[in-house]
This record gives C-alpha cells, sequence and structure tokens, in this order.
C-alpha cells in the first residue's frame, strides 16, 4: 500500500504542495496533521507507522514533515527499515529501497553521529576546563518526588500506565525511568544486606 505523511505546523499554513505530491505518487491513504515536529510523538504520525506494514511504502514531500532533528529522521528510517518499510522523500529525491537512497541515508548518518562526536568532545573538554577552574559542580542530583511511596508501587504491579505515573509524579520520562532504577538498585542492595 502506498501511504502518505502530511504535516504543517500551524493552522495559518497549507498542505496544497503537499498534497500535489501525493496524488503524483498515487498515496492510497494519508495521515494529516497540522503540529509542530519538535519530536516524533504526534498523534497521526504514531498512526500512521502503527497502520504500515511490510512492503507497504510511505510518502513524504520532504524529509522536514517526518522530522526536524537528524536523529529523530535517522531513528524513524530504522525503524521503517527494520519492519520491511520503504520511505521515499519527492523533494530531496531519496528512495529508501535503493542503492542510491541507502547511500544518502548512511552518509546522513554518518554525518550526524560526527556531530554528536564533536559535541560530546566539546562538552568533556568544557568539562574539564570548569574542574580545573573550580567551576564544575556536576548534574544537580534529582530528589523522588514526596507522594513516590504513594505511585511506584501502583504503577509497578500495573494499576497504572508509565505515563499516568510521571503525570502524578510531575517527572519527565528520562527521569522518572532514572529514578525508577536508582530505587530498584537501592531496593535490591538492601535485601541483599539482609541476606
Amino acid at each position: 500500500m502506498i501511504i502518505g505523511y502530511v504535516r504543517v505546523s500551524t493552522v495559518e499554513q497549507h498542505e496544497d504542495r503537499q498534497l500535489v505530491t501525493m496524488e503524483k505518487y498515487k498515496v492510497e491513504k494519508i495521515f494529516q496533521e497540522k503540529v509542530s515536529a519538535k519530536d516524533t510523538n504526534r498523534p497521526e504520525l504514531q498512526a500512521m507507522l502503527e497502520f504500515a506494514r511490510e512492503g507497504d511504502t510511505i510518502i513524504v514531500h520532504d524529509f522536514s514533515r517526518l522530522a526536524r532533528s537528524t536523529k529523530d529522521l535517522l531513528d524513524l528510517v530504522e525503524n521503517l527499515n527494520s519492519r520491511g518499510i520503504n520511505l521515499i522523500s519527492s523533494k530531496e529525491n531519496i528512495d529508501s529501497s535503493t542503492p542510491q537512497g541507502k547511500l544518502m541515508l548512511t552518509m546522513l548518518g554518518a554525518i550526524y553521529e560526527f556531530e554528536r562526536t564533536n559535541t560530546l568532545e566539546r562538552q568533556r573538554e568544557g568539562i574539564a576546563i570548569a574542574k580545573e577552574k573550580g567551576a564544575y559542580k556536576g548534574r544537580k542530583k534529582i530528589d523522588f518526588p514526596s507522594n513516590w511511596d504513594e505511585v511506584y508501587p501502583k504503577w509497578k504491579n500495573r494499576e497504572f500506565t508509565g505515563a499516568k505515573a510521571m503525570e502524578m509524579l510531575g517527572l519527565k520520562r528520562n527521569t522518572f525511568y532514572k529514578l525508577v532504577k536508582e530505587y530498584e538498585n537501592k531496593q535490591r542492595e538492601s535485601y541483599e544486606k539482609v541476606i
């Protein structure tokens, strides 16, 4: 099946150009939304990823419709490739099923990895300099929320979802799972001391 994804950031923007692309590729089903691409947590994008099956092809007018960051784009492409789903970007003229398309995406991945390595290296150098000057204090430790002992057991017993637990605790996803790991490690250590 040929599936299309159309996205604009604001109500004022128009999808006309993207819809012409959909017609050009004879798209059978379109997932369309008006939302920012700050991340990949978008209702219609997630619905499309859920809907697509092995052998399907997803059409986008250009990669910026799918993702704003190289990392998000590469993660999406990897997800689709692993499931045998093809991706075509009309503007960039990239088809992930062709050798040229695969090469372009591999190069994109290499550039991203290069940028990421350089950023981490600069960050390490900055921290080393700050430590020498005595200005580096490290990351601020995150304390467990006051309602942790009430919420954690209910989440652990599947009384509600992780999203609900995070909302009740007022934590972001990464922080929540970091605290879960820390909490469970402490529990394990206490248990081992008793034994």
